[in-house]
């Protein structure tokens, strides 16, 4: 299965888009189209050992001993070579895989004759299979749904009409029309009216969420409410969700160190088996006893329990709001002991916002963010637009300006009911207002707006990024995690840093960093352990690339950090790390655990069949009730609770 889409040829960047479609997406290392493939025969392979072992059943009830072993032997062969054609194929890509010991118990069940532990090896095998199938299916739907919600065309408006077009054939500036359950295509920021909006698969969050009149809105979300027009700000493939499918894909096609690890274990648990087995045979003189070695040896717990414990920990996450890249970034989650952490856009909102204001005597305070904001709508300034959207949710009522002067960098000035206003820096309020120079007490990191009607101060508004709250507790809670040490790296002043880290329990403090200076902070922490580092920015994007493990704030974070990372937080909230590490932790412990309790009963059992006490038959029960066991132990990591 692809995601292929019919489109006509445009640019080389439409051409990548359209090649992304075309791209097979990967699971467990195989394209999905071999997967459906495999999804559809796995029924039947499983079938036609099941339906041979009651039929030879019945002959054998019916005194035709020799049909009914003719029909064993028969529905065995079909799961045979279906295993034979999965080996070759794995050795022609220089994979020596675990399967080799069911095809060898398989064949020496059929060269000596027993029949019946074939037909049940092959049925167990088989349904071993469709089960491991059954368990990545689940495993994976909360990554695949976010695959399958993904878009294939928009409406947009041209010429006062509307047209259904393709999602290549979107320019930012484009105005689209958002219908019912639509999902919208690309970013962009809302014309007018209110969009009630579903990020329940891009977020984790469960309740829908109101965006008005030029309030961004993330491509991926679902419209759950009336229709509604956006102004596009990026091509689709450029937009938000567009990167998420690359991240998705890039997490499935992942293969996790643990998963090397046990291809590693496979290796000498093929040779142990081969030894055991001929040792058997040769000092019994039964090659029975081999045939029951090889059958007990069939190894799924280290086939399937890695996968899809750690799979299940990405989709856990997933339902969470947090992207993690694959098996090796989870694992990798799970071992880390520094951090370093990023304070504008992480520690921070990353977005100034008004923490008081100082109005003159008799001078309402909202009066003043009231003028200030009327007229800081005809400025693009950041610290103005931050004044605008404070006295919007304030519901405060802003007039059209009119004369505006702005002198970029210092201030604005123009009228807001026929009143003269002057918004802007101590120095240019003080010189355009032709009053005394003012004073104000300065806080580090943060902005001080003075704000003068008619020639007379009447008020000082003070921005700051202010620090997210719980910010201690999550520090706290970390290092109950096993993070040994905490480090702030910024590029703000030494007072700003010191301010931010003033009362948070960190262990070194860093400031007027460079972005490589970032990095190098980073890897002089590799001394102390695997080192995640979190960030945001376009700046952050080295030391995320740096670090053993690279977690970006992917909300309202820079395209670059989040390619660089390897987690992604989809929802603006850096308490997600601590679940993330939760999940982490958990999905590589309960796949040690199954690894370990799965191959530790079977050489137990293969020690027992060498010395003649589990005959083949009885084997390949054992065998494949400690495979459901370690399968069902692995889908845990779906369920588990996690603190929040």
């Amino acid at each position: 299965m692809t995601f292929r889409r019919s489109v006509r040829s445009g640019t080389e960047r439409h051409r990548q888009w359209e090649l992304w479609y075309e791209r097979p997406v990967i699971f467990a290392g195989k394209p999905m189209f071999i997967l459906t493939i495999q999804k559809a025969v796995r029924p039947t392979i499983v079938a036609i050992p099941a339906a041979g072992l009651i039929f030879g059943f019945a002959a054998q009830l019916s005194g035709l001993d020799f049909r009914g072993d003719v029909i064993w032997a028969a529905a065995t062969v079909p799961v045979l070579l279906v295993l034979l054609t999965q080996i070759v194929v794995s050795l022609l890509r220089g994979d020596i895989g675990l399967d080799i010991i069911a095809a060898l118990s398989m064949l020496a069940a059929l060269t000596f004759a027993e029949y019946l532990a074939a037909v049940v090896v092959a049925l167990m095998y088989a349904g071993g299979q469709y089960l491991e199938s059954y368990a990545e299916a689940r495993a994976k739907r909360e990554m695949t749904t976010l695959l399958a919600r993904l878009p294939r065309t928009a409406v947009r408006h041209r010429n006062g009409k509307l047209e259904e077009v393709e999602l290549d054939a979107i320019e930012p500036g484009d105005r689209l029309l958002i219908r019912q359950g639509d999902v919208v295509p690309t970013d962009g920021t809302v014309v007018e009216g209110l969009a009630v909006l579903d990020q329940a698969a891009l977020t984790g969050e469960s309740m829908p969420v109101q965006q008005r009149a030029g309030d961004e809105v993330m491509s991926g979300s679902t419209n759950v409410g009336e229709a509604f027009d956006i102004l596009a700000s990026r091509r689709a493939a450029e937009s938000t969700y567009a990167g998420i499918v690359r991240l998705v894909a890039a997490a499935q096609a992942s293969k996790a160190p643990m998963s090397r690890l046990a291809d590693r274990f496979a290796i000498v648990l093929l040779a142990a088996t081969l030894v055991l087995a001929g040792g058997a045979w040769l000092w019994s003189g039964d090659a029975i006893r081999a045939v029951a070695v090889l059958v007990v040896a069939t190894p799924c717990p280290l086939i399937l329990a890695v996968p899809v414990a750690l799979v299940s920990g990405l989709s856990r996450a997933a339902k969470h709001g947090i992207l993690i890249k694959g098996g090796a970034a989870l694992e990798t989650l799970a071992r880390i002991r520094s951090l370093v952490i990023d304070k504008t856009g992480t520690l921070t909102h990353g977005r100034a916002k008004i923490v008081a204001i100082n109005a003159s005597a008799g001078v309402v305070p909202d009066e003043v963010l009231r003028f200030a904001a009327s007229l800081d709508q005809a400025s693009k300034h950041i610290i103005a637009q931050a004044i605008v959207d404070t006295a919007r949710n304030k519901g405060l009522d802003l007039r059209t300006p009119g004369h505006i002067i702005e002198m970029p960098g210092e201030g604005i000035e123009g009228d807001v009911d026929g009143r003269h206003v002057i918004v802007g820096g101590l120095r240019y309020v003080a010189r355009q207002a032709g009053i005394s120079p003012i004073r104000q007490d300065r806080t580090p990191g943060a902005a001080v707006v003075a704000v003068a009607i008619d020639g007379k101060l009447v008020g000082v508004l003070i921005l700051a990024d202010e620090l997210r709250s719980g910010t201690e507790r999550l520090l706290s809670d970390l290092r109950g995690l096993g993070i040994e040490r905490i480090v702030l790296a910024t590029g703000d002043r030494r007072d700003v840093a010191e301010a931010v880290a003033s009362g948070l329990s960190f262990d070194a403090v860093r400031w007027e960093l460079t972005p490589d200076q970032k990095s190098l902070v980073v890897l002089s922490e590799r001394k102390n352990g695997p080192v995640m580092m979190i960030g945001d920015g376009v700046n952050d994007a080295p030391a995320l690339a740096a670090a053993d493990l690279g977690l970006a704030m992917g909300a309202r974070g820079s395209a670059a950090s989040a390619e660089a990372a390897d987690v992604v937080l989809l929802v603006d909230q850096l308490d997600r790390v601590l679940p993330a590490m939760q999940i982490a932790r958990r999905s590589r412990f309960i796949a040690l655990e199954s690894v370990y309790a799965g191959i530790g009963l079977s050489v137990v059992g293969m020690i027992a069949a060498a010395m003649g006490f589990i005959t083949p038959v009885q084997g390949a029960l054992l065998q494949e009730i400690i495979d459901v066991a370690v399968i069902l132990n692995a889908l845990r990591s779906l369920y588990d609770t996690i603190d929040n």
